[in-house]
């Protein structure tokens, strides 16, 4: 039997406008307790490039980067079941709390969701309708997982550029 994985809390700048949302972490990442802790995944160097500054290694200095910018991390799963680090493997998930967070944290106005599984989850558990206007979109996955969707990393800089429009 698989282990039962939780997510991590999120991480929430004073005024956030924007909310990035993961699946669940990675093993690597769980294992260092970090959102987006393996080094190959595409996710922190994506957002460096989107703001024209110089990657930054420290943990701590990259939340306090994200939080700058006015935006959230979290994963639309809380817990689950899973076998390494496949979205693919995972089995009975259970949402985060969306519309709490998004009642709490209301100038939130964009969501974006890191890859597939993070939008199907997401609109598996929560209805878009409800959500006040604020807009969901699909990004593509920063996963370094070569896969048949995924885009190259000049198209994941483009595609993630869209969250500038609501900073």
């Amino acid at each position: 039997m698989n282990k039962k994985i939780l997510s991590f809390p999120p991480v929430l700048p004073k005024n956030p406008k924007v909310l990035i949302l993961g699946s669940m972490p990675s093993v690597k990442s769980l294992e260092k307790m970090q959102y987006y802790g393996n080094p190959r995944n595409h996710f922190w160097p994506i957002l460096f490039e989107l703001f024209n500054e110089e990657p930054i290694a420290e943990y701590e200095k990259r939340v306090d980067f994200v939080k700058k910018h006015h935006i959230a991390l979290w994963d639309s799963i809380a817990a689950c079941y899973r076998k390494g680090s496949l979205d693919a493997d995972i089995m009975d998930e259970v949402p985060n709390n969306m519309i709490g967070l998004l009642e709490q944290y209301p100038s939130i106005s964009f969501i974006g969701c890191n890859g597939t599984k993070s939008y199907q989850t997401f609109l598996k558990h929560f209805d878009v309708n409800q959500l006040n206007g604020v807009e969901v979109m699909k990004l593509p996955s920063s996963s370094p997982i070569p896969g048949r969707y995924n885009k190259s990393y000049s198209e994941k800089v483009e595609a993630w550029s869209e969250i500038l429009n609501h900073i």
